[in-house]
């Protein structure tokens, strides 16, 4: 017995592509001749107040931040470091504008900000090793995705003894971005 039979099959494809590039972050210091951090501060005394400018800038290219965290350290274990009383006292405040050199060498913020509110205020042993979140620079970064304009300063107090004398040290600033949250895209 054979059996006839017809068969047929039906197909049909398609094809389609997606795009897809992970972000970046970065996070760069843009340091300026005479009021950035290359520049050194020598024959500090008692009462003695330093100021650098610190623009932290994110590219418009990179992705939205979800932290910006500073961690300071001494390349030199001495008191102007460790001494919680009379050591080097740091102070970060932020500007809306870059700082503009005042008389002497102080910063004056010419815009609007924290210009009278640190957002960051070490004093002596506790500047040692701190990592410490940067909450107002972050939303700074993100808002403009261009530059926080941060001022240093550090102070020697006035009641600093002899033991201070002839002492050196450098300070090393380290700023830490993170990405920011996964989210659906």
């Amino acid at each position: 017995m054979a059996g006839l039979g017809t068969f047929g099959s039906f197909t049909s494809t398609t094809d389609a592509s997606q795009a897809v590039s992970s972000g970046e972050v970065k996070l760069s210091l843009t340091q300026h001749d005479s009021l950035g951090t290359t520049v050194q501060a020598n024959g500090l005394v008692p009462g003695d107040t330093v100021q650098r400018a610190f623009p932290l800038t994110r590219s418009n290219a990179t992705e939205k931040l979800g932290t910006v965290s500073l961690t300071t350290d001494a390349y030199k274990d001495n008191q102007l470091w460790n001494d919680a009383t009379n050591g080097l006292k740091l102070t970060m405040d932020q500007c809306s504008v870059p700082w503009t050199k005042g008389t002497g060498n102080t910063l004056t913020c010419t815009g609007t900000g924290a210009n009278n509110t640190p957002v960051l205020n070490l004093n002596g042993g506790a500047v040692k090793v701190a990592t410490l979140p940067l909450a107002d620079v972050t939303s700074t970064l993100n808002a403009r995705a261009a530059s926080s304009y941060l001022r240093v300063t550090l102070s020697l107090p006035s009641d600093a003894g002899n033991e201070f004398q002839g002492l050196s040290n450098t300070i090393k600033f380290t700023c830490d971005a993170t990405q920011r949250a996964g989210e659906a895209r």
